[in-house]
């Protein structure tokens, strides 16, 4: 099992740049020049407060210290203010001010029987398919209906009989155990679930497809039409948890209200490759879920069809998509999931991402967030320096390396990150409080966080800079060479909030392919900022392959990772060209390489000077003892 995969079990469960945006303008009323100029100006003055204060982001975004804030009345108080509050900020995970005022009934037992296609009923032990939920209630009065939090994935009871993890009976160490202790006092069930072919589940475990995707939405379909339950479901979990989330919404129940997918990727060949570019786990990730739950029991008797196509698809698309190997089967598509989610859901979103998390990469979140926002939908976002964990771990976060998300810390742990959640859980789930806006909360690099409407935000500014022009930028970049590609100096600080893109002019030898992978620096500090990957057959981005030829010039249109970087004046930028990079294969032709002559680095640019109202201070980690 390859190192990511383990950890991903262990810890839990663009073409060219856009054009210059211009920002929207705001209608204002026209004042009549007959009119005092002083008193025109107070009435502009007012309508302008009187704007912003109807304006949910604006209220957001604008909201200086409020000296008589009731601190106390911590549900209420504004995102910009929550710093201020009395938190403990040395816990290993964010605490809500108070405990809730109910008890926890014991855990109970559930099979929920789930009516699979014909395509989808498995081969081999004959047996009903059923998910196991485990379910614990709040004691609360008779009569009262209370609504779900819900974290569904494979790894309860998870690995051998010998050397299984714990049993979705027992509250998981990543949501399940959290929502146990803050959320379900204060009036809400939490369910834990265990996918088909896991656990006490049956059926066999059809990794993120269509069977494991109808047994989801079954169980949340039970879990709102219970008689306890007010009919409201919300999904919360972290990488494969994560996903299960966008799972359960792509042919939702009526009563998912919400999801929270956290590192949850949005698809299986989206999490797999990068512009065609196959990170190694790829090749055997449905064989390692398979072996990793094998067990000298029945469950080893039960086969899905898609077992069989699986481990070939991978294959296939590394070795010739460019002649339909990604296309010969529908494995790659029934695992989309954003498509169908797009399409079919109606509820909210709340998206959370390490921007350095390498197991799930941060380009699942965008353009990903925007996209919902285009269908309507009510999409927030939390996107931190921290890597494959949650917001508040903050003792986990300060293990973090140098450029890795190190300069961050501890500004990056978000010890408010329980509030944040209760007040989206009041709403989505009881109707309480105020409707939630959509809006990012975005830290940089180093450490700062700022509060976008939307991210990239619509006031980026494209700045383009020919790399031919900077030192380095030609040679051939192969299994054994590599380039260094230094730009000059910058007068003035930059601030790029995007995804920065590099345009490389190749060509390519005597061999029918080859791949680049690139690596941002900041070159006075030695600091890497992000990095982007790119095969040549997929020379244009996204999962469409083209043929190649031998000796050929082409343009790669690369795009990094999403990044959010500020750049001090008298600093300059690096480009490590190298044929593979962290987590990725070699390509087929690594050994002869592509020859690059120069190309174009776009850098989407913001201005959030000092004293901007989109900065914000945060309730971050102090570690228990430390003297800040």
């Amino acid at each position: 099992m390859s190192d990511a995969l383990e950890a991903e079990i262990i810890s839990e469960v663009s073409a060219q740049g856009p054009p210059p945006i211009t920002p929207l303008s705001k209608e204002s009323g026209s004042i009549s020049r007959e009119m005092n100029l002083a008193l025109g100006a107070v009435i502009g003055v007012i309508f302008i407060a009187l704007l912003l204060a109807t304006t949910n982001f604006g209220s957001t975004l604008s909201d200086n210290l409020v000296d008589d804030l009731d601190l106390s009345d911590w549900r209420n108080v504004p995102l910009k203010e929550r710093f201020r509050l009395s938190l403990n900020l040395s816990a290993d995970r964010s605490l809500l001010p108070e405990v809730g005022p109910y008890t926890i009934q014991p855990v109970t037992e559930h099979f929920v029987p789930v009516d699979l296609p014909l395509s989808e009923q498995d081969v081999g032990y004959p047996e009903d398919a059923v998910m196991h939920v485990a379910l614990w209630l709040p004691d609360v009065p008779e009569g009262e209906k209370i609504p779900v939090i819900a974290t569904i994935h494979p790894y309860y009871d998870f690995g051998t009989e010998v050397d299984d993890s714990t049993p979705n009976t027992v509250p998981d160490g990543g949501v399940g155990q959290w929502v146990y202790d803050q959320f379900v006092p204060f009036g809400y069930a939490l369910a834990q679930v265990s996918t088909f072919g896991s656990g006490q589940s049956t059926h066999c475990q059809d990794v993120k497809g269509l069977g494991e995707q109808i047994g989801i939405q079954a169980a949340v379909e039970w879990l709102g039409t219970q008689e306890w339950s007010n009919g409201n479901v919300g999904l919360m979990g972290k990488s494969y948890a994560g996903t299960t989330n966008w799972e359960a919404a792509q042919n939702p129940s009526e009563h998912l209200k919400t999801i929270v997918p956290i590192s949850g990727s949005i698809g299986v060949q989206q999490m797999f490759y990068r512009n065609g570019s196959a990170e190694a786990r790829a090749m055997g990730y449905d064989l390692a879920y398979q072996a990793s739950t094998s067990d000298p029991t029945t469950d080893d008797l039960r086969i899905c069809s898609d077992d069989i196509v699986g481990p070939a698809a991978p294959v296939t698309t590394s070795l010739a998509a460019e002649f339909g190997g990604a296309d010969w089967t529908d494995y790659w598509e029934e695992r989309y999931h954003l498509g169908d989610v797009l399409e079919n859901y109606n509820g909210s979103v709340y998206i959370v991402w390490g921007m350095q998390d390498w197991n799930v990469d941060p380009y699942h979140a965008f353009p990903a967030y925007q996209m919902l926002r285009d269908e309507g939908l009510t999409v927030r976002g939390i996107m931190g320096q921290w890597a494959h964990n949650y917001p508040d771990q903050g003792q986990r976060h300060s293990t973090l390396e140098s450029g890795y998300g190190k300069e961050a810390w501890p500004n990056m742990s978000r010890m408010d990150w329980a509030v944040e959640l209760f007040n989206w859980f009041e709403y989505w789930l009881k109707g309480i409080g105020d409707e939630t806006e959509s809006y990012v909360q975005m830290q940089t690099h180093d450490g700062r966080w700022h509060l976008e409407e939307t991210w990239p935000s619509e006031d980026i500014t494209w700045q383009e800079h020919e790399i031919s022009d900077w030192s380095g930028s030609s040679g051939r970049v192969s299994s054994t060479s590599q380039l260094s590609i230094i730009g000059p100096e910058f007068v003035e600080e930059i601030h790029f909030s995007g995804l920065v893109t590099l345009h490389l002019e190749v060509q390519t030898g005597l061999c029918n392919g080859g791949q680049i992978f690139a690596t941002l620096f900041d070159d006075t500090l030695g600091i890497r900022l992000g990095h982007a990957v790119m095969d040549v057959r997929y020379r244009d981005g996204g999962y469409d392959a083209k043929p190649t030829s031998p000796l050929s010039d082409y343009v790669m249109l690369m795009e990094f990772n999403p990044m959010d970087v500020v750049l001090p004046a008298g600093h300059a930028l690096r480009i490590e060209l190298t044929e593979t990079g962290e987590d990725y294969l070699p390509s087929t032709c690594a050994l002869i390489g592509l020859n690059v002559d120069g190309g174009t680095l776009g850098l989407p640019l913001v201005e959030r000077q000092i004293g901007h109202e989109n900065w914000f201070e945060v309730a971050h980690y102090i570690a228990e003892g430390s003297e800040e």
